[in-house]
């Protein structure tokens, strides 16, 4: 199960920095390979598909590994029956996720409640992901039109970004700048 966690890593990394439809390739082979996954890798094994899906602009198949997120979530049972490198993954997490890819395919609006739900959900001492998420939140409100929830949500961004060095954390706010220019 790790080696296929592994291949679903990369189509991640590939989905962002190269052709994601290598990374969709990837991601169906992880889940395919891994008939014997435990609920929670599974559904892991799934967002990547539907993140390499999203980015890949194929709507259907990023809503049907959605929903298959979903359902393998759901089926979890026994806590100790899943890998310890899974211990992440809750229902936060999987909104978040599905939150990116209703950006990415353009429907903001419908991403904008799972992302606020989530973040208002997060830990605020983990400053990183709660940059990162509100970063997304950030872009479903701009990319919707709603601008002063935009800017709301940017300052809080800026805020927990500013107490974590993250490369990745500054890479999702020099997207927003595009945005919303007034970030500078």
């Amino acid at each position: 199960m790790l080696g296929r966690q592994l291949l679903s890593s990369l189509s991640y990394q590939v989905a962002n920095v190269g052709d994601p439809r290598d990374a969709l390739l990837l991601s169906r082979t992880a889940v395919t390979g891994a008939p014997e996954a435990t609920p929670v890798v599974r559904a892991l094994l799934l967002e990547r598909v539907a993140w390499a899906a999203a980015r890949a602009a194929d709507a259907d198949a990023a809503r049907r590994a959605l929903y298959s997120v979903d359902d393998a979530y759901d089926r979890r049972e026994d806590p100790g029956a899943e890998p310890e490198w899974v211990y992440w993954l809750d229902r936060n997490e999987i909104d978040v996720m599905a939150g990116r890819c209703l950006i990415e395919l353009g429907r903001p609006a419908r991403a904008e409640p799972l992302l606020t739900n989530a973040v208002s959900q997060y830990p605020s001492e983990h400053a990183r992901e709660s940059a990162l998420y509100l970063s997304w939140l950030v872009e479903a409100h701009a990319r919707a039109g709603d601008l002063d929830a935009a800017r709301d949500a940017a300052e809080r961004a800026q805020a927990f970004a500013a107490s974590t060095p993250s490369a990745r954390v500054d890479a999702r706010l020099r997207t927003l700048r595009s945005l919303l220019p007034e970030l500078g």
